[in-house]
């Protein structure tokens, strides 16, 4: 099996040991050194407690052949673009069930006209989550609300909506939010 863990950790800008004391139960940098290298086999176990030391899916360690990885060209930092210092690629963002999209038609806050926003649904019990961040909420009759969530009591969740001028909203009882993970704009 063909991994990106050593390219997923250079990217989080981890070494081998910090990889090893993140995992669950700890192991030694060697053997994160082997698995990385593919002289020990990497099983779905190993996969996935890497996955979560790096805190990525375990999907985004494996090579799929129908998720094409783009190669990294520079590095943008404060101090201008840079050439990477070994070869790097990211892969292209991919849907999971839970994701909803908002197409951004008129600008507003940060967001500007042509943007898509993949939202990723939670359930009541896990609306806390999403405190500070933008989020879709759904209301009676096939109408939505979006906004930053700025409290949550109970069933009640307080939105503060992302246009100038604009009152905070509360929407009681709602089934699900989804809350804004990814940015997609064109250039």
């Amino acid at each position: 099996m063909i991994t990106a863990i050593r390219e997923v950790r250079r990217a989080k800008g981890m070494t081998l040991d910090d990889v090893a004391r993140a995992c669950v139960p700890p192991t030694t940098a060697q053997t994160i050194g082997r698995l990385e290298t593919g002289t020990r086999t990497v099983s779905v176990g190993w996969l996935n407690r890497i996955a979560a030391a790096l805190g990525v899916d375990a999907a985004d360690l494996v090579t799929l052949p129908d998720r094409p990885d783009i190669a990294v060209a520079a590095q943008l930092g404060a101090d201008g673009a840079h050439a990477l210092r070994q070869p790097a690629t990211v892969t292209a963002p991919r849907a999971s069930g839970d994701l909803v999209a908002v197409q951004v038609t008129g600008s507003v806050g940060d967001y500007r006209a042509g943007d898509e926003l993949w939202c990723a649904r939670l359930a009541p019990a896990d609306f806390a989550r999403a405190l500070n961040r933008d989020v879709l909420v759904p209301r009676p009759a096939g109408r939505f609300t979006f906004g930053r969530l700025i409290g949550v009591e109970g069933s009640k969740l307080h939105l503060l909506p992302l246009g100038p001028g604009q009152r905070q909203q509360v929407v009681s009882d709602a089934p699900w939010l989804a809350v804004a993970t990814r940015l997609m704009r064109i250039l």
